[in-house]
């Protein structure tokens, strides 16, 4: 039986759920996820979970939002005049929407609100402060 270690390329079958049992992701219909155990390809928290783990094996991981996409950082919420988004971009709260930061920078931002003023976006991954569980199945080593 094969059993998955850090350096290996692995391929995965996962479903992604938040606290209140919501599905965020999964590869359910899809190929699997395929990845190198411990590349930082992933979330460190499902990373760490993959090790040890047999072809076939399944197994539930919760994973602390320290472990996924952090801790929701109220500073990286900006307001932005109005005049300075281009009139044909859609500003429905929301919308994800790429920025450039200082230095050339691209980043991904969502829309918070929106008005004749000022945008309001949030430039958190969608998943931040939040903790996660994810059903995964061990589908094959490559």
């Amino acid at each position: 039986m094969s059993i998955a270690k850090s350096g290996d390329k692995v391929r995965l079958h996962y479903t992604g759920k938040l606290d209140d049992g919501s599905v965020f992701d999964s590869s359910n219909g899809q190929a699997p996820l395929e990845f190198v155990v411990g590349s930082g390809q992933v979330i460190p928290g499902l990373d760490k979970e993959i090790p040890g783990m047999q072809v076939g094996e399944t197994k539930t991981v919760k994973v602390p939002c320290d472990e996924a996409y952090g801790q929701h950082d109220p500073s990286a919420r900006q307001s932005v005049p109005r005049e300075a988004i281009p009139a044909d971009i859609p500003l429905t709260p929301g919308t994800q929407l790429q920025a450039q930061a200082e230095g050339n920078q691209i980043i991904a931002v969502t829309v918070v609100s929106a008005d004749e003023t000022e945008v309001i976006l949030d430039a958190n991954h969608p998943l931040a402060g939040k903790d996660l569980t994810f059903e995964i199945e061990l589908v094959e080593l490559v």
